[in-house]
């Protein structure tokens, strides 16, 4: 048994990237993550053949995340490997950890980064491209990306190094409140990029006219709590229902 050296740990992060390039509808991300482990598992087991074989396998069942987590997933995973091999971790508890951590940061990041931040950076990016701001745009999304890259890299060497212990810092974090913050923030991002292509002959009532209702759909839904598709449905029946003709007339259209 030996600890993977840095270069070992680095080509493990490179191949954590790759997670999702092997997707099948069998195991959905397995084969990545055994391809994104294979470098610090062969390492780890230096010398037990059989040991490598059982954790391969440990590895190589149902495994499904969201891709901005499969780094760190893939350091705490290695930390439990490298206890495992030294008789320090049940290789029994594995399962239950594994789809634990699994389907909990999944739900964090389908919420954080794909429901709320990169929708963020999506909106930024028409709101400058729509102002003629093109290399800004280019520059944010640069920035972006690079910030990604070093959050990825961060989060891999912090869960292998602190394994379990490091999900009890990232609760601090409170994802999932921010994740509310930037859906709020992105409203008005919205309302921004709706100034920005406005045109200018129509008048500001006109465009009260739509936001406003708008703003006490979204008030209401929230307040009565019906699915989506019922809400949908009802308002649908109501638009119908309404005197258009007379309401563009009165608005300006």
């Amino acid at each position: 048994m030996a600890h993977p050296d840095i270069k070992c740990l680095n080509r493990c992060l490179l191949r954590s990237q790759l997670t999702g390039s092997a997707f099948n509808t069998r195991g959905l991300q397995n084969i990545g993550l055994a391809y994104a482990l294979e470098p610090g598992l062969q390492k780890i087991y230096t010398g037990d053949p059989q040991g490598l074989q059982k954790a391969r396998r440990r590895h190589l069942k149902f495994y499904n995340t969201h891709p901005y987590w499969n780094p760190l997933l893939v350091g705490v995973f290695l930390n439990l490997e490298s206890k495992i091999s030294r008789q320090l971790f049940p290789p029994a508890s594995m399962p239950s950890v594994k789809s634990t951590l699994v389907y909990t940061l999944s739900a964090i990041g389908d919420s954080f980064f794909s429901g709320s931040l990169m929708v963020t950076w999506s909106l930024l990016t028409i709101l400058l491209v729509a102002a003629g701001f093109i290399w800004p745009a280019v520059i944010l999304g640069l920035v972006f990306f690079l910030t990604l890259q070093v959050f990825k890299a961060y989060v891999f060497f912090q869960g292998y190094v602190h394994g379990i212990l490091f999900i009890q810092r990232l609760k601090r974090w409170n994802l999932i409140n921010w994740g509310i913050r930037l859906k709020a923030f992105n409203a008005l991002l919205l309302l921004c990029f709706w100034l920005v292509i406005w045109p200018f002959q129509w008048q500001l009532f006109t465009f009260i006219g739509v936001c406003v209702p708008g703003l006490l759909l979204a008030w209401l839904y929230r307040r009565i709590q019906w699915s989506r598709e019922v809400f949908l449905a009802v308002v649908f029946i109501l638009g119908l229902l309404l005197p258009w003709d007379l309401l563009s007339s009165s608005i300006g259209f």
